[in-house]
């Protein structure tokens, strides 16, 4: 099926994902033209199938979505490229559930791609066959997604016993696979926050620094769609309990080595300290990201977040920190209200030339 065609006229989703039948190219170059100066990512979803249960997953009601023939997802590589991405990004699912991954990770590198990365639970990792034939095929960035620093956790959310387990051995076989072919290699984590976990960020957070990995990102559920809008009582805390423990992770972050140690999706009015620990004010400065999937195609997926994923509210009127700020999840207010929100009044200098440089390059967006 032919995910673009040159028009004028597009439909789009409530989200702002447009149909594939029916997208605007046009409305692809017109944001291209407007951020040259960032680096062009495409994230590719090749499936929907996984290995683990995730309590909270997002895709859960997508998992009977049919598998993904090879030459699809090589053509949608290829014309990423043809657009002039330079950083690529594979998800799921699952991606390395798939017996031809190695093929579509080494076209993707064949045809000049500078970054080729996956999020992944770790699993398939725990076999050296399949660390080495990605690793031999391209595959120069890896981020693993751990939710517990015991399995006790881990694998309660999973809903996969041993899961946890795997992981490690995964994420010890692919180190031993750099450190012996001596590359260049990315490493990189990222722990979902729920009500099973938040209290022991600070826990999950040591237990990723010794195990080598100093590029980390600590995201707050999405509960929009999936398993944590199911389940919202069970899964979602509420974010002025999470608040803490997230701050005392995110001061693990502090030390001399660590690359990128951010929490992702919360309103600043709760991390105004952390202004250097957001993930959203990186990313929108440095990447233009692109979500192409076989349901859903969204040429400007950071900006789709904000029209929208997440709301501010009234409440949110006159906090120094609401142009950088996203707000929250829309299903979170629907069912927490807005009484934790409370403005910022006023913000340090520090702070300010922060915002200054995430302000100053919002107008050059536009």
């Amino acid at each position: 099926m032919a995910y673009y065609r040159t028009t004028l006229i597009y439909t789009a989703r409530k989200d702002c994902r447009y149909d594939r039948n029916i997208v605007d190219t046009q409305a692809f170059y017109r944001i291209k033209m407007r951020k040259e100066s960032k680096i062009s990512k495409s994230v590719i979803f090749v499936g929907y199938a996984c290995n683990n249960h995730c309590r909270f997953c997002m895709e859960q009601d997508k998992r009977s979505m049919p598998v993904r023939p090879t030459h699809e997802i090589k053509k949608e590589i290829f014309a990423a490229k043809k657009r002039g991405t330079v950083y690529l990004e594979l998800i799921g699912g699952e991606t390395t559930m798939r017996p031809d991954f190695p093929d579509i990770v080494g076209f993707a590198k064949k045809i000049g791609f500078h970054t080729i990365m996956i999020a992944t639970n770790g699993r398939m990792f725990s076999y050296k066959s399949v660390a080495k034939k990605l690793v031999e095929a391209g595959l120069n960035s890896v981020v693993f997604s751990i939710h517990g620093h015991k399995p006790e956790i881990h694998d309660y959310l999973t809903q996969a016993p041993g899961s946890f387990e795997q992981l490690k051995k995964g994420l010890t076989n692919l180190q031993e696979i750099i450190k012996r072919k001596q590359i260049n290699f990315h490493f990189g984590s990222n722990t979902t926050i729920v009500k099973q976990n938040y209290r022991y960020l600070p826990q999950i957070g040591k237990f990723i620094l010794n195990h080598g990995i100093v590029d980390s990102e600590f995201i707050f559920v999405d509960c929009n769609e999936g398993g944590a809008k199911r389940y919202f009582e069970e899964l979602v805390p509420k974010i002025s309990e999470a608040a803490p423990y997230i701050r005392k992770c995110l001061d693990l972050g502090g030390k001399k080595d660590v690359l990128h140690w951010d929490i992702r999706y919360v309103p600043l009015c709760h991390f105004p300290d952390y202004l250097n620990r957001i993930s959203e004010l990186h990313e929108t400065k440095t990447f233009n990201t692109e979500h192409i999937a076989q349901d859903f195609v969204d040429f400007d997926a950071l900006e789709s977040r904000k029209k929208w994923a997440r709301k501010k509210t009234l409440r949110c009127g006159g906090c120094a920190l609401y142009n950088a700020c996203e707000g929250i999840w829309v299903e979170y207010l629907k069912h927490y209200g807005d009484q934790e929100l409370s403005p910022v009044k006023k913000i340090s200098v520090e702070q300010k030339k922060m915002l200054d440089a995430y302000n100053t390059n919002r107008k050059h967006e536009r």
